[in-house]
C-alpha cells in the first residue's frame, strides 16, 4: 500500500513539473508559428524560350516570388493579370531560360523574321561571303565578336604585287553563319556571315569588300577593349629651295 502512494505521488511530481515547464517556455510555444514571407506571382517560362519562335500558352505561368527580390520589369499578376494570354503569339529576342522572369524588353511582334527580332535596335544585318581560310579556320560562330581585316592587292610601278591589310571594324557581333557539309572533308564550312553593324560601319564593309577581300579575326571571350592605336606620325623632310625675287636670291626650307 505504502508503495503504491509512493509511485502515485512520483507520478504527480513529475506532471506538474512537466507542465511548469511547458507553461514558462514562451520560444518553445512559437517554434512551430513560422512568419510567412510576402510575395507576389511573377510571369516566368514554364520551357525554354528559342528566341524568334513564338510564345505558346504553354510555355508561361505564374511563379510566387518574394516581394523584396522584384525587380520593376517583371511582369506580376496584381498589376497585368492578363498577361500570360496577351503575350502569346509573340517572340523572345533572346533566350529565356525555364524559371526565368519575362519581361517586355525581351519580346517583340511575333509576325517580325528571325534575324530582325535578333537585332539590337539601330543596328543593320549585313552578310559578307567567308571560307575557313578567312574565319578562323571556320570555329566562328554566332555570336561571336570579330575584327574585319580589309586586304588591298596593288601593283608597283615595277610591276610587282603588294599586299597591305587594315582592321577596318573592331568587336562586330556575328549574327548568323550559314552551314554546309564539305563533302571532301566532311566539315561544316559557312559561306556567308552576317554582321550586325551600324548605318555606317555597313558603308565601309560595302565599300570595303568591293574594293579588296575580307577576312574575320576572332576575338576572345573574355578580353578587354585594347586602346586603339594612333597612326604613327611621319618624320617631316627639310628641302631647300632657291627662290629668286628679282636679281635677289633666297634659300628657302620646305618640309614635305
Amino acid at each position: 500500500m505504502l508503495r503504491k502512494a509512493i509511485f502515485s505521488l512520483a507520478l504527480m511530481s513529475g506532471g506538474a513539473a512537466a507542465w511548469l515547464s511547458a507553461g514558462s517556455d514562451p520560444i518553445t510555444a512559437d517554434a512551430g508559428t513560422a512568419v510567412a514571407a510576402p510575395v507576389e506571382h511573377v510571369l516566368v517560362a514554364a520551357a525554354d524560350i528559342v528566341p524568334g519562335v513564338r510564345i505558346e500558352p504553354a510555355a508561361l505561368r505564374w511563379q510566387p516570388w518574394p516581394q523584396d527580390a522584384l525587380i520593376p520589369t517583371y511582369i506580376t499578376q496584381a498589376a497585368q493579370p492578363d498577361a500570360a494570354e496577351e503575350l502569346v503569339g509573340m517572340a523572345a529576342r533572346s533566350a529565356i531560360m525555364t524559371g526565368e522572369p519575362v519581361h517586355p524588353g525581351k519580346l517583340v511582334a511575333g509576325d517580325a523574321g528571325l534575324l530582325s527580332v535578333m537585332l539590337t535596335s539601330g543596328k543593320r544585318a549585313v552578310a559578307v561571303r567567308i571560307s575557313a581560310d578567312n574565319t578562323a579556320g571556320g570555329f566562328i560562330l554566332p555570336n561571336d565578336q570579330v575584327d574585319v581585316l580589309h586586304t588591298v592587292v596593288r601593283q608597283g610601278a615595277d610591276g610587282q604585287s603588294a599586299a597591305s591589310s587594315r582592321a577596318i571594324l573592331r568587336k562586330v557581333r556575328v549574327l548568323a553563319i550559314d552551314q554546309m557539309i564539305d563533302n571532301d572533308t566532311g566539315s561544316v564550312v559557312g559561306k556567308t556571315a552576317t554582321l550586325e553593324l551600324t548605318p555606317e560601319e555597313t558603308e565601309t564593309l560595302v565599300a570595303a569588300e568591293a574594293s579588296g577581300s575580307i577576312a574575320l579575326a576572332l576575338r576572345s571571350f573574355n578580353e578587354v577593349d585594347e586602346p586603339v592605336a594612333e597612326a604613327p606620325v611621319q618624320a617631316r623632310i627639310a628641302k631647300p629651295i632657291r627662290v629668286f625675287r628679282g636679281v635677289q636670291q633666297e634659300t628657302v626650307e620646305l618640309s614635305r
